[in-house]
């Protein structure tokens, strides 16, 4: 574990060409809500849990839904609308915010920003690979797409969060909001299968905006566990980073990443 305490800050925001290692993630309003109330959330990026949002645009999204209990509702709106969910809030109880970005793609104009960021995320691997398989160390391309959750509580906030059939994801293993506990505990998925001996980056926000950022790494199962605080708000992020194939390395992807995210507050 590697804390370290810095004060947040709102990022520049381009969404088209912002660096990779900004993390993406869904940020609610209020993230419990009275029973018949509305549900707002922003969708964010930027870094260290501080960034700006964008809007409702369903060109840039594959899915963008509400999942309460057996229920599956899709998340509606106008082009530009800000928050980019605003609807009313579902039947009582847990409801797990879904969203999924379509493609996008970032060229890395040398190895230095490519090698910074495999630091950083725990590929380092990956920059030896780079070289093993020939190819460009300038102007290559990676394409990455996001892979946002949030966990909402209306009225007594009872459920439980599931798996929800996206490529890579985090799973609540416990409800925030109904649950207390001292350690929170998460399973990371690609695939649907666990993620085994990855890195789990937190963001811990308090009440004061300070952010406390530490790393963990997930179990044979997949699973990470970390301590929480109540009246603190969470960010849990994952990434996989993995080769793709092309046919010219100088004008098409040559790396693919998925990021996963998990939003959620501990209720004083």
């Amino acid at each position: 574990m590697l804390p370290r305490r810095i004060c947040t800050a709102a990022a520049l925001f381009l969404w088209a060409t912002s660096a990779q290692a900004h993390e993406f993630w869904i940020s609610p309003n209020n993230y419990v809500t009275q029973k018949g109330g509305d549900i707002q959330a922003q969708l964010r990026v930027g870094q260290e849990f501080g960034g700006a949002s964008y809007g409702f645009n369903e060109n840039r999204f594959e899915r963008f839904e509400m999942i309460s209990g057996d229920q599956v509702i899709p998340i509606t709106g106008r082009l530009g609308d800000t928050p980019a969910l605003n609807m009313p809030a579902p039947a009582e109880g847990l409801v797990t915010v879904v969203h999924e970005t379509g493609d996008n793609q970032l060229t890395y104009e040398g190895m230095e920003k490519f090698t910074k960021f495999a630091k950083h995320k725990d590929f380092e691997w990956a920059v030896e690979q780079h070289a093993q398989r020939n190819l460009p160390e300038e102007r290559f391309t990676e394409q990455y797409r996001r892979y946002a959750k949030s966990l909402i509580a209306i009225g007594n906030g009872e459920g439980d969060d599931r798996e929800v059939g996206m490529k890579t994801e985090i799973v609540a293993l416990a409800n925030p909001y109904t649950d207390t506990l001292e350690q929170f505990p998460v399973k990371v998925l690609l695939d649907g299968k666990p993620r085994a001996n990855v890195q789990v980056e937190l963001f811990e926000k308090g009440p004061d905006g300070e952010v406390e950022i530490t790393l963990h790494r997930t179990d044979d199962n997949g699973v990470a566990t970390f301590p929480v605080s109540a009246g603190n708000e969470y960010l849990v992020d994952a990434v996989v980073l993995l080769p793709m194939d092309a046919d010219d390395p100088t004008s098409n992807p040559v790396w693919e990443t998925a990021w996963a995210a998990l939003t959620f507050l501990v209720p004083n």
